[in-house]
């Protein structure tokens, strides 16, 4: 049932993405986003960090951390922590009406220490998870993932913290953002989804020129964009917890450019931001919908729509 269900709606989504870049040009700092449902997890969903979603069917990457890594007093290696210890996870929940949040299937994903799924993304046939070091400036491998199965193949190893990939399906090129988004990867691809040979070695790296938030989980949303969920912890001089920012960027996937940036003013009861790790977006009426899991262990859904703007469909 679910491998019918989900080759049922493969081909609607490609298209989507450039419907999805096009309409949020046009999302501004006052739209309104409308809560539409709340949907519990019924398992324990560890440290969610990327999302798709196909047809009723949702998936999730996550990580479980049985050591939590710690920071070294000084450098070794180059790296600033140990490496700590885990388990990759993608998990497969249903969503359909009466079963919503229920864990259909899962698979496990990595290599020793690494352990860290990053942020994920579907080409119309695969889902691509990239697997890193829970530590920046690490390792990391790319995998594509069958979304009926779950079966995993390794098709590119980075000598970095990858924590989010991107197929851009139009110009055939596989990106990556680096632990905190602060560089930006791109590798060509050949036509039957492999990494064109010795791009692995030298792929362009670019620095990313926007501040504001560290993204988290990124799509690909047509025409050599990728729309990105990011958060930041901004401190005050006075004592206290942090302002937790999220927002929304747009980004050019030739230069790294963000193309329009929005801030999303939403936050769970604890006072996490939505754009904390997963996010999907999709077309909904003549707006958009979007999808966040910000917490972690006992995870909810949260489901928003928030409207476009007027010629939504012929913004460029």
């Amino acid at each position: 049932m679910l491998i019918a269900a989900i080759g049922a709606t493969l081909a609607a989504q490609p298209a989507d993405r450039a419907i999805v870049g096009d309409r949020f040009r046009t999302v501004t700092r006052e739209s309104a986003w409308t809560e539409v449902a709340r949907i519990p997890m019924t398992f324990p969903t560890f440290h969610p960090q990327g999302m798709v979603r196909i047809g009723d069917t949702l998936f999730v990457s996550s990580v479980e951390v049985k050591v939590p890594t710690k920071r070294y007093a000084a450098p070794v290696d180059g790296y600033d922590r140990d490496p700590g210890a885990g388990v990759g996870h993608l998990f497969t929940i249903d969503l359909r009406t009466g079963h919503a949040g229920t864990l259909l299937a899962s698979a496990t994903l990595g290599e020793g220490a690494m352990y860290h799924p990053g942020g994920i993304d579907f080409d119309g046939t695969s889902l691509w998870v990239p697997v890193a070091e829970y530590r920046p400036d690490s390792r990391s491998i790319v995998y594509k993932v069958d979304p009926a199965t779950l079966a995993a193949t390794a098709v590119l190893r980075v000598a970095d913290h990858v924590g989010g990939v991107v197929v851009d399906t139009d110009a055939r090129t596989l990106h990556g953002v680096s632990w905190g988004s602060r560089r930006f990867y791109t590798w060509r691809m050949n036509a039957d989804g492999s990494v064109e040979s010795g791009a692995a070695a030298a792929p362009a790296v670019r620095l990313n020129p926007s501040h504001y938030v560290d993204y988290q989980d990124c799509k690909y949303a047509g025409r050599g964009a990728m729309l990105c969920g990011g958060v930041a912890d901004l401190r005050s001089a006075t004592a206290g917890p942090p302002i937790r920012l999220g927002g929304l960027d747009l980004v050019d996937l030739t230069d790294g450019r963000p193309l329009h940036q929005v801030p999303v003013p939403l936050w769970t009861s604890t006072g996490q931001a939505m754009t904390r790790n997963p996010m999907w977006m999709e077309p909904a009426g003549a707006g958009l919908r979007a999808y966040f899991m910000p917490e972690d262990d006992a995870s909810v859904l949260y489901v928003y729509d928030v409207a476009a703007g007027k010629n939504a469909d012929a913004a460029r």
